[in-house]
């Protein structure tokens, strides 16, 4: 009766564990009809290294950064080894996008880059995707799940 209790336990365990996997949404940014699956940079430091950690992202996924109030937070492409758009937000809408920015090469000059106006939000995805997809300035971004 004991080992079959032990079992049940064991069970029931791995049974709660997997609804709550199931049951965790995975955060999305919709531009459009174009969904994108997000990796959230929510500490000073996961900020700091951005996509860098990446040597590439999967088509329909991208990294949102996460601000407690508007500003013009600046970015960069330090330690990147892919091209990327770069995307400011600002509550649901887009106020800045920086197309088609390339890795750095060795000893260049970084550029820094910032929002036309005050943002919230940046979102990163691979480069070209928001000339293709049509992206412009005040096009809505519903994200979910975050």
């Amino acid at each position: 009766m004991k080992k079959f209790l032990i079992a049940f336990l064991i069970v029931l365990t791995g049974l709660i564990g997997v609804f709550f996997l199931v049951s965790q949404k995975t955060p999305t940014a919709k531009i459009g009809k174009w969904e994108f699956k997000l990796i959230v940079a929510k500490s000073e430091k996961e900020r700091g290294v951005g996509l860098s950690k990446f040597d590439k992202l999967p088509k329909d996924f991208g990294m949102i950064f996460l601000f407690d109030r508007p500003g013009l937070y600046s970015f960069w492409m330090k330690d990147m080894r892919f091209p990327i758009d770069i995307i400011f937000i600002r509550g649901n809408k887009i106020v800045t996008i920086y197309p088609d920015l390339k890795p750095p090469k060795p000893n260049d000059n970084l550029p820094v880059l910032s929002p036309e106006t005050p943002s919230d939000k940046v979102l990163e995805i691979n480069a070209g995707l928001s000339k293709k997809y049509n992206f412009k300035n005040g096009d809505e971004v519903k994200i979910s799940n975050l």
